[in-house]
């Protein structure tokens, strides 16, 4: 299938699909006009890239995690999950950060409230 029907099978630009071959997390073929044509189960693929990317991932990661999907090999495997571990703990750790400030921001609205009610029985 050309770029265009990718594009619309996955709902990925065909931007975002020239940029995902360009990291080497999808690929394809030329014709002789130089037109790129792709695998049916490159859909599957980029279907699960843009999930890895919606999950924080960046494309270096996800270019490490790409091969463990269809291998066997012990060590491609150990690397993915380590990977995966590795990557959990950032965004927990981005989760646990984006938490703090929202707290901090709580505390901030409840002295802010606190003031505009004070300032608004003095009027």
């Amino acid at each position: 299938m050309r770029i265009g029907e990718l594009a619309q099978r996955t709902g990925v630009s065909a931007r975002s699909l020239r940029y995902y071959e360009q990291q080497g997390l999808v690929r394809s073929t030329r014709s002789e006009g130089g037109q790129r044509h792709y695998l049916a189960a490159e859909v599957e693929r980029v279907e699960l890239i843009r999930q890895l990317f919606d999950a924080g991932l960046n494309s270096k990661v996800i270019a490490r995690l790409l091969p463990c999907v269809h291998s066997d090999d012990a060590a491609v495997i150990e690397d993915a999950f380590t990977t995966m571990v590795s990557e959990r703990d950032r965004l927990t750790a981005g989760i646990a950060r984006l938490a703090d400030a929202r707290d901090a921001l709580d505390v901030l609205i409840e002295a802010n409230t606190r003031y505009r009610r004070g300032a608004g029985s003095s009027c």
